[in-house]
């Protein structure tokens, strides 16, 4: 079995009062960044991400790494039309030269942004794990 990641964070859990809203919400900006993700009556799993319901819902902000200023856009009108609120549009931020971002809020309210950091070189795509199957 071998599983594709980022590379710091292990896993991000998020609960929801609404899980459909939010799988479509999700599902929405993973098609516009090219993520593959899966989902059923209990959860919704993209990459680092899981999203299930119960309990007291989550308040974090939660930041996606876009390819360009291109993608920031798409995701950030996939996000509204998938029912998320504006919570910034788009632009320039002076966080530091060339970060781009655009920031919307899910359907319970956390605070999602799609960031492009400027021209930039990667060592890697994703980090490549390979699992070691227990022996019988």
């Amino acid at each position: 079995m071998e599983l594709h990641t980022g590379r710091m964070i292990d896993h991000i859990h998020l609960r929801t009062q609404d899980l459909d809203a939010c799988k479509r919400f999700y599902g929405a900006i993973m098609d516009v960044l090219g993520i593959p993700y899966r989902s059923d009556d209990n959860h919704f799993q993209a990459d680092e991400l899981w999203i299930d319901a119960g309990g007291q819902h989550s308040h974090v902000h939660l930041a996606f790494q876009a390819k360009d200023r291109e993608t920031v856009d798409r995701v950030y009108k996939a996000a509204l039309a998938a029912g998320g609120k504006d919570n910034g549009p788009p632009g320039e931020r002076d966080y530091h030269p060339g970060y781009y971002g655009g920031f919307v809020l899910d359907p319970d309210g956390n605070n999602i942004e799609a960031v492009h950091h400027g021209p930039a070189d990667r060592s890697a795509d994703s980090v490549t794990i390979s699992f070691e199957m227990p022996k019988a």
